[in-house]
């Protein structure tokens, strides 16, 4: 972990946040960085936390230890709403405090003898966990690159999606879609062709799904509506991002029955005593929350959240176009991804926060492949998204 930055790229940049503040109180600075959520869960998902969180004072109602798996009726619920007709099976479920909580938990199970690929620019998550692992191998800080990752380029020129005919064989494969930060979903036929690739050497594609409600065309999901994923695939997936549940903490994990590792032993099993030996459970109050998330009342209101901050990012993609950018996603995610293919990422967003008082994140911040890039969120309040608009078409 030597050479890994003492600090991750959200506490740095959520730290000079604080910091702009206290230099300039008088300022109002409009935050489209961190991608936290803004707007109040649903009254029907609170309303359900919040009687569940009452019961525990009744002798009826308490309970301690859940199943480490999760609450039955929540994985049934996941497997009925989510995968419905795929073929998943409530058992392949798991219900976590959280994708990224997950993400750590499945490098803890491969280990550190083991290879990795990763989208460039990727989630930093992916990375962070394996260089704690210790299979990420030395930084080459001129590249920006550790040495034993394979980073898959995503591009416009390969419209976000790597070349896989020149990717080395890896046993892991990280891959979001739609991504972060890139703001843009793999279509059908590309994630067959990851499938087939993942399959073709014998790799596990660990899927992170986190941002499936705001696709808006027929890009999947799901991996799981890829023939063979089931072989090959893991996906861990989140309550946060549209049922505004980043400080409650919900997600779960995917992991079929048919993935195997290479001597034929099920990889469920393995996680599955990864989970009972290091998680006690998510907490049953976010679990009521969750289930709730999935009763079509509840879901009607969490669409209506995603609606919203879909709605910010056709905003904010619509001002930056106008003003002769160049901008990705924002249609099957709530990031927009901004190109300023003559500069540096960190002299841009600078630039943005000194001029304007927009905090953004540099594109750099998600690998070596977002330089010259910046990413703007639209989880904010519609008065902020609008005011931070006025201000890029001053800018720009």
């Amino acid at each position: 972990m030597a050479s890994m930055e003492s600090e991750s790229w959200t506490t740095y940049i959520s730290m000079l946040q604080s910091l702009y503040r206290d230099k300039y109180p008088d300022v109002k600075l409009i935050s489209l960085g961190v991608g936290d959520t803004t707007h109040p869960i649903p009254e029907i998902i609170a309303s359900a936390m919040a009687k569940k969180c009452f019961g525990l004072s009744t002798a009826a109602g308490y309970k301690g230890y859940g199943e480490e798996q999760g609450d039955r009726e929540l994985r049934y619920a996941i497997a009925e709403v989510v995968y419905k007709d795929l073929e998943i099976d409530y058992s392949d479920i798991f219900i976590s405090d959280g994708a990224q909580c997950d993400i750590s938990r499945f490098q803890l199970l491969l280990g550190s003898d083991i290879t990795v690929a990763v989208q460039d620019p990727t989630f930093p998550a992916y990375v962070d966990s394996s260089v704690i692992m210790g299979h990420a191998g030395e930084f080459k800080r001129e590249a920006g690159k550790y040495g034993r990752i394979t980073y898959m380029k995503c591009t416009p020129d390969n419209n976000f999606f790597p070349d896989l005919s020149s990717t080395q064989r890896t046993d892991i494969i990280f891959f979001c879609s739609p991504n972060n930060p890139t703001g843009v979903a793999a279509s059908r036929n590309q994630l067959k062709s990851l499938v087939d690739f993942a399959r073709a050497n014998g790799s596990i594609i660990i899927y992170d799904s986190a941002y499936s409600m705001y696709i808006s065309d027929d890009s999947p999901r799901t991996i799981f509506e890829i023939p063979g994923a089931k072989e090959v695939a893991i996906e861990i997936a989140s309550f946060s991002k549209y049922a505004g549940f980043t400080g409650v903490r919900l997600g779960w994990t995917v992991v079929p029955k048919d993935l195997l590792f290479a001597n034929g032993f099920p990889v469920i099993e393995d996680f599955n005593r990864v989970i009972c030996t290091c998680f006690n459970g998510a907490s049953n109050i976010a679990q009521a929350g969750g289930l709730a998330c999935l009763s079509p009342e509840g879901y009607k209101a969490v669409s209506g959240v995603v609606n919203y901050y879909k709605e910010n990012a056709a905003i904010l993609v619509d001002t930056l176009q106008t003003v002769g950018l160049e901008v990705y996603g924002g249609k099957n995610s709530p990031y927009a991804w901004v190109h300023f293919p003559k500069s540096r990422s960190w002299e841009v967003f600078k630039e943005i926060l000194d001029k304007t008082h927009v905090l953004t994140i540099p594109g750099t911040g998600f690998g070596p492949g977002g330089e010259g890039f910046i990413r703007i969120s639209s989880f904010a309040h519609r008065e902020s998204i609008l005011e931070a608009c006025r201000r890029f078409k001053s800018l720009f």
